[in-house]
């Protein structure tokens, strides 16, 4: 009596679509060298296969912000997030704010400039993004709106006030832009 061998599930490839801002990745899932592990991260694949490096890794336990990304006009972490869990998922990383066509910066990166709002500006990227959906979301912000969204984002560089100075300064030139339209 013969039977027939079982199929073995390591040599079956699996193929996970992620788009990163807006270009469709196709990522094999397995345990080749060029294959996102099943345990890899998302910060992982978006700083280690992909190359962006804007995107920070600081503590890798989800409590400073450092890798703050969007996905589907979300903030998450993506050192919480598994690669596997994000298939068919839009994110956007710092690299995805800048305008394709013209170059130039999102009016929020050049505010944080504008403000000085950061130093050594590892924590800045992660900081952005959570911003970024913050202003997407709610056009007229306070103080305390910002900070209770930034409540969760570590800075050594205590540059805290710039930052708030920044997102709520930005939040009013686009009023502005709009009420003149």
């Amino acid at each position: 009596m013969t039977t027939s061998p079982l199929p073995d599930s390591q040599h079956q490839i699996r193929t996970i679509h992620l788009t990163v801002n807006g270009k469709n990745f196709p990522l094999e899932v397995g345990m080749a060298p060029h294959q996102i592990q099943p345990c890899h991260t998302l910060l992982q694949t978006i700083r280690e296969t992909l190359g962006f490096t804007g995107t920070k890794e600081g503590c890798d336990e989800g409590a400073c912000g450092a890798c703050t990304v969007i996905m589907d006009g979300e903030p998450i972490l993506s050192c919480m997030m598994l690669t596997i869990e994000c298939d068919g998922k839009s994110i956007t990383t710092i690299e995805g704010l800048q305008n394709p066509e013209t170059g130039h910066l999102d009016p929020l990166q050049q505010s944080f400039i504008d403000h000085g709002a950061f130093q050594c500006g590892f924590c800045t990227p992660g900081i952005i993004m959570a911003s970024k959906v913050l202003i997407d979301k709610k056009s007229n912000l306070e103080t305390n709106d910002v900070k209770e969204a930034l409540s969760g984002h570590y800075c050594r560089c205590i540059t805290h006030y710039q930052v708030v100075d920044a997102v709520v300064d930005v939040t009013k030139k686009v009023m502005r832009v709009s009420d003149d339209k």
